[in-house]
């Protein structure tokens, strides 16, 4: 069961909800078939619980976006990418655990 707290991103609103966004933005570049993408999912979830308000967690789905994960140079998944004020400003490549994640990330908030 997903969080509905993640935002599942297409391509058509990509940019109002990721490039305008006034708080920093976290995009798990990801696929359906990629296992470790489906073992990184649970901890996008509670990281959305943790951050909720403070940041806005997403989803792209690569094969139905695939032009705007290779815009960012999206070359292996999962990849997470924080978004402030617009502009990519840390890459995270793997799957970790959320001990490891978190401090990455809030460290943009």
């Amino acid at each position: 069961m997903s969080n509905p707290k993640v935002i599942n991103l297409q391509s058509d609103d990509f940019e109002e909800t990721v490039i305008k966004s006034e708080i920093p933005v976290v995009v798990d570049f990801w696929a359906e078939w990629c296992s470790p993408c489906r073992m990184l999912a649970p901890i996008i979830d509670q990281i959305a619980d943790d951050l909720d308000g403070k940041a806005k967690i997403c989803k792209l789905n690569i094969d139905d976006n695939g032009a705007i994960a290779a815009s960012f140079g999206v070359m292996s998944i999962p990849t997470l990418l924080v978004f402030k004020d617009g502009q990519p400003v840390e890459r995270i490549v793997g799957s970790r655990p959320k001990e490891q994640l978190l401090p990455m990330i809030e460290r943009f908030l």
